[in-house]
């Protein structure tokens, strides 16, 4: 898999990976979302960027999305990965940790000392491949609206 940053001319097809990955977390892209975190990726003053993998024969079949976020007990940024999504027939192939290791060299270049990230703990395939690299934390997510 080739990955790349994902292009103006991809909008239909990250639509499409943006709702099923959605959908796999039982949730809805809100109204106006779609466009919201286009913008986001594709302005230069806001670190946010999405990248997309592509097969050999040139089959988008993924991508993921990442951030920058500040750490203050280390005083330091630390790159978020908001979203690393596979379409199912291309699970099992080693995709998810090429997004892994994409945003870890992204880091890397930046010196940005820490890459994390966050799934459910159902999703046991997604987590066999996140075990690799290193255990879960402790940490328990809260969520409220605001």
């Amino acid at each position: 898999m080739k990955i790349r940053p994902l292009e103006k001319s991809d909008r239909k097809i990250w639509e499409t990976f943006l709702s099923e990955y959605a959908e796999f977390y039982k949730t809805k892209v809100p109204e106006g979302g779609f466009d919201r975190v286009w913008e986001w990726i594709f302005d230069p003053q806001n670190d946010f960027w999405c990248d997309v993998g592509v097969a050999d024969d040139g089959t988008p079949v993924g991508f993921t999305q990442y951030q920058l976020m500040h750490r203050s007990l280390s005083g330091a940024m630390v790159c978020y990965i908001s979203d690393i999504y596979v379409r199912p027939e291309a699970r099992g192939a080693g995709g998810g940790a090429a997004f892994i290791d994409h945003v870890r060299d992204f880091a890397r270049k930046r010196n940005i000392p820490n890459v994390r990230w966050l799934t459910q703990e159902f999703n046991y395939p997604a987590r066999r491949v996140y075990d690799r690299y290193a255990p879960k934390t402790d940490f328990i997510l809260y969520s409220i609206p605001a």
